[in-house]
């Protein structure tokens, strides 16, 4: 049975704690790969002023392109609209039934998982794995098993923010990813 990390968000734009939460999520449960999957549309969150799905998805593949057990899952972008992770999740099951897939989340996701779309179905479907965040709880009375890692304060919205100001940005994203931002002119960057 193939063990596979599913780590679902905007990725607008991805970061080190991105990359750091999947790492360790992919050998404390010793996975054979963790796939990165951006929303078309994300439920949660969406401004007008966002990159397009299709830049996100090419900034989480630059973002993860030097490790070879990191993949890029293109489900909800090619599916387009409003991404819900039951529907998602429950297509992936059906095409590949020999796997067990371990959705990973951060605090933040943790402390709303209750809220989820039809998420008792959800979990019929998947192993929820949580990474504890700055400023989240971490708690749900859902079964969610918790791994370890080490703790980086660092928000999508502040890399937005510190591009929109001009300010560095170095080691906080990679070098890769940076360049993309900057030659796409996202967020305001110069």
């Amino acid at each position: 049975m193939k063990k596979i990390g599913i780590m679902g968000g905007t990725f607008n734009p991805p970061h080190i704690g991105h990359l750091i939460m999947a790492n360790e999520v992919l050998h404390v449960l010793k996975l054979d790969e963790v796939r990165f999957m951006p929303n078309a549309i994300p439920p949660h969150k969406h401004k007008s002023n966002d990159a397009t799905a299709q830049q996100r998805f090419a900034m989480t593949e630059l973002a993860i392109a030097s490790n070879r057990r990191f993949k890029m899952e293109p489900y909800e972008i090619q599916q387009g609209g409003i991404s819900y992770s039951y529907d998602t999740l429950k297509a992936l099951t059906a095409v590949e039934p020999d796997s067990d897939f371990y959705f990973i989340i951060g605090g933040d996701m943790i402390d709303t998982l209750h809220t989820w779309h039809r998420i008792d179905e959800l979990l019929q479907l998947v192993h929820f794995v949580g990474v504890f965040r700055p400023g989240s709880n971490g708690e749900t009375r859902l079964p969610i098993e918790l791994v370890p890692a080490p703790v980086i304060d660092l928000s999508s919205t502040e890399l937005r923010q510190r591009f929109a100001d001009n300010r560095d940005v170095t080691y906080l994203i990679p070098q890769k990813v940076e360049q993309f931002i900057r030659e796409e002119g996202l967020y305001g960057a110069k």
